[in-house]
C-alpha cells in the first residue's frame, strides 16, 4: 500500500542533497491535526448521478451555480478540502473530501447540497485516511486562481 505523505526523508543519508532532507515539524503537524505518519481522517464523497434527469437546460445551469457556491461555502468553513469533477460522463460525476469525524457529518453537509436536494446528484460517503496537509489545500487554491468557480 502506498500512502500520499510517506516520503519523509528526515532519516536521509549524510550525501542526500539539503534540499531532500525534510524535518519534522511538530507545529505544522498539530496545525493540520497530523498522526505520527502525518496522515488524519476524512470522509470522502463519490457525487453520482442522481434520479432526477428531468431538469431543463436553465433549471441544470442555476442548480450547477447553486452547487458551486455551496461547495464555495463548505470550504470557507474549512469542512471542505478538496472537490472537482471527473472527466467524461460516467455515473460517478466527482469527489468531495470533508474533514470531519464522521459520515454523519458529511450527511449533514451534503445535504446542504442544492443539486443533491434536487435528486440531481446523490453521494456515497466512506472514511479516508490521507495527508493531513491537505487543509492547507484551500488556502493554497486561493493563491493561484485567477478566477472563481463560480464566475
Amino acid at each position: 500500500m502506498i500512502l500520499a505523505g510517506c516520503n519523509n526523508t528526515a532519516n536521509a543519508p549524510e550525501d542526500t542533497p539539503r534540499s531532500q532532507k525534510i524535518e519534522y515539524d511538530s507545529v505544522a503537524a498539530a496545525k493540520y491535526g497530523a498522526d505520527d505518519y502525518g496522515m488524519k481522517k476524512y470522509v470522502m464523497a463519490f457525487l453520482k448521478s442522481g434520479p432526477n434527469k428531468s431538469a431543463s437546460p436553465e433549471e441544470a445551469a442555476e442548480l450547477q451555480k447553486a452547487h458551486l457556491k455551496n461547495i464555495n461555502r463548505m470550504a470557507e468553513e474549512g469542512k471542505l478540502v478538496l472537490a472537482g469533477p471527473f472527466f467524461g460522463d460516467g455515473e460517478i460525476r466527482g469527489i468531495y473530501v470533508f474533514d470531519v469525524q464522521s459520515i454523519e457529518e458529511a450527511e449533514e453537509l451534503t445535504g446542504t447540497d442544492p443539486a443533491i436536494k434536487a435528486g440531481v446528484l446523490e453521494m456515497d460517503l466512506l472514511e479516508w485516511y490521507g495527508s493531513a496537509a491537505l487543509t492547507a489545500l484551500n488556502d493554497i487554491q486561493k493563491t493561484i486562481q485567477k478566477k472563481g468557480i463560480t464566475e
